[in-house]
């Protein structure tokens, strides 16, 4: 159950032809390990510079099962994915997490989307982005924050399509792999709150 101001939400498995998300699990570390580090040590799509360990997946994995929550992608259609806590093949992933400490900003959120290289173009990232949109609004956040790295299309494109629009740019706001790197930010507005 997630609760923000007294407001709560009981998340219930939300499924859509051969996919369905559900909330993360202690037992979906694996999974998540499998899909995060080789973007984490082979690509630019993250600024963690370290592998997680599996004792930091799961503290991760506790800390996004209040009031901040982590979604999997379950694949129902075939045998490809990462085994999860269930012995489901897990796609991807997607999270919220604070945008900021100060109090203000609690109704803000930032999120982060993770799909398996090879689950790529089958529709997991739309998928994870447009229910944890949900969760987030049914939750009580008003605004989600994608920060992006400015050379990801893929995100880019993903993030557009759901809803978000580009507010900035912040320029060589990271290094990685010896080069300086960009990040776009994108925001979706609860509408019906405006």
């Amino acid at each position: 159950m997630y609760c923000l101001k007294a407001q709560c939400f009981q998340p219930s498995e939300l499924a859509c032809g051969p996919m369905k998300t559900r909330v993360v699990e202690h037992d979906d570390a694996h999974a998540l390990l499998a899909i995060y580090n080789p973007e984490v040590v082979e690509t630019k799509v993250t600024f963690d510079l370290v592998a997680r360990t599996l004792d930091e997946q799961y503290a991760w994995i506790e800390a996004h099962r209040i009031t901040h929550p982590c979604l999997v992608c379950v694949n129902d259609e075939d045998d490809f994915g990462e085994v999860g806590a269930r012995g489901e093949r897990i796609l991807g992933f997607a999270s919220l997490s604070p945008f900021r400490e100060r109090p203000a900003y609690y109704t803000t959120v930032e999120n982060s989307v993770y799909v398996h290289r090879g689950a790529r173009g089958r529709g997991v990232g739309e998928r994870l982005l447009r229910d944890l949109i949900q969760v987030a609004l049914e939750s009580g956040f008003h605004s989600l924050i994608a920060r992006i790295v400015g050379e990801n299309e893929g995100s880019i494109r993903l993030h557009e399509k759901c809803g978000f629009t580009l507010v900035g740019t912040e320029i060589e706001v990271g290094r990685k792999h010896g080069e300086w790197l960009d990040v776009v930010e994108y925001q979706y507005v609860a509408r019906q709150r405006r």
